[in-house]
């Protein structure tokens, strides 16, 4: 079994910047997929970021350029950190990962319950 905890949601200023943080708990051989979506109320969740197999990562078009995906193997934690936010930035941010989590290459895929992000102008 798997648990995932985000963190490091909150409100800022716009153009201030935030690190969020996903924390991946229980038998974790390895990452294979990561990513962040958001949902802002009465909008559509929103893929925001992801690394594919440990590929190159992908941005939503919105975000490019400002905010960064990663992930810290030791501490099985992926980040996601936002710079330059706008109020339009303004979401529930959410993490989702496949790991390995056995020797046979059993996946777990799954996410967790969110932080909320509230840049103000």
């Amino acid at each position: 079994q798997v648990t995932l905890v985000e963190s490091g949601g909150g409100s800022v200023e716009a153009g201030g910047s935030l690190r969020l943080s996903c924390q991946a708990s229980g038998s974790i051989r390895r990452f294979n997929d990561m990513a962040w979506y958001r949902q802002a109320p009465g909008k559509q969740r929103e893929l925001v970021a992801e690394v594919i197999r440990g590929g190159t990562p992908t941005y939503l078009d919105a975000v490019k350029g400002r905010f960064t995906i990663s992930r810290d193997n030791a501490e099985n934690t992926v980040y996601l950190q936002m710079n330059s936010l706008k109020p339009e930035d303004t979401a529930v941010y959410l993490c989702n990962v496949e790991v390995v989590i056995d020797e046979y290459g059993t996946t777990w895929w799954g996410g967790g319950q969110g932080t909320q992000v509230t840049v103000f102008s």
